[in-house]
């Protein structure tokens, strides 16, 4: 028999600590890790802190650690993610806890802003559109990693960022890749030299953590391998 209610613990605290506590919730078909989380909020304690937005897997704010990886919980059944009718829920690892569940994303996105993560258009670009032909290396570079909406999931399961907090992660190295093969795009050099130094891609263990979790199936790795070779022939011309 199905169980009817699930043991669910979850973290609650702030920066400056916390613990985990237990809740009985109701089980239900088709019952999301969110699903879960926001009944405790609604029923049981309305001071929990935690985010989301669209609820169908679009947004990535609901982003969480369910039972030791990280999730984006909208998109993760409790039947899936279970075990034995049990739930650890906690904030994404790597980030700064705000409250609860809920983590400061401004060093994640600092990151992207240090990776030259902003599209620079080159000069002479016109006020037409500019043809891209889907076919070129260029542009499948690009396609290959340019569907993440920058949920942190990856950057939660990086290794490496959770031992060097300057390392500037999967996803902006990822993002400074995806603009690196935009033939529209000016940056050039100035974005190679940004992500070459000791917290860019030469960082990176290709452990491929970033790329098991990715809930876009995307491969930063991939990404930060073709940013060292970049950024290994630049140096070679002396660009960098």
């Amino acid at each position: 028999m199905a169980a009817t209610t699930l043991d669910i613990a979850l973290w609650r605290g702030d920066a400056a600590g916390g613990a985990f506590q237990r809740y009985r919730v109701p089980a239900a078909q088709r019952q999301t890790v969110l699903d879960v989380v926001t009944w405790v909020q609604r029923h049981v304690d309305s001071g929990l802190s935690y985010r989301f937005a669209c609820r169908v897997g679009m947004c990535g704010t609901c982003a969480m650690t369910v039972n030791g990886k990280p999730r984006w919980t909208c998109r993760t059944l409790v039947d899936a993610a279970a075990k034995d009718g049990r739930l650890e829920i906690a904030p994404l690892a790597n980030l700064p806890v705000v409250k609860d569940l809920a983590c400061d994303m401004t060093a994640f996105f600092d990151k992207w802003r240090r990776a030259e993560g902003r599209f620079r258009p080159a000069p002479g670009l016109g006020g037409d559109f500019a043809v891209v032909p889907p076919e070129s290396a260029a542009r499948r570079q690009a396609e290959a990693g340019i569907e993440c909406i920058g949920c942190a999931v990856c950057y939660s399961a990086c290794d490496v960022a959770a031992w060097n907090s300057d390392y500037l992660g999967p996803a902006a190295l990822n993002r400074a890749w995806t603009l690196h093969n935009d033939v529209r795009d000016g940056a050039g050099a100035a974005r190679l030299k940004a992500v070459a130094g000791d917290a860019g891609c030469h960082s990176c263990h290709s452990h491929q953590s970033c790329r098991e979790h990715c809930p876009k199936h995307l491969n930063p790795t991939a990404s930060i391998a073709g940013l060292k070779r970049a950024t290994a022939w630049a140096a070679l011309k002396g660009e960098i």
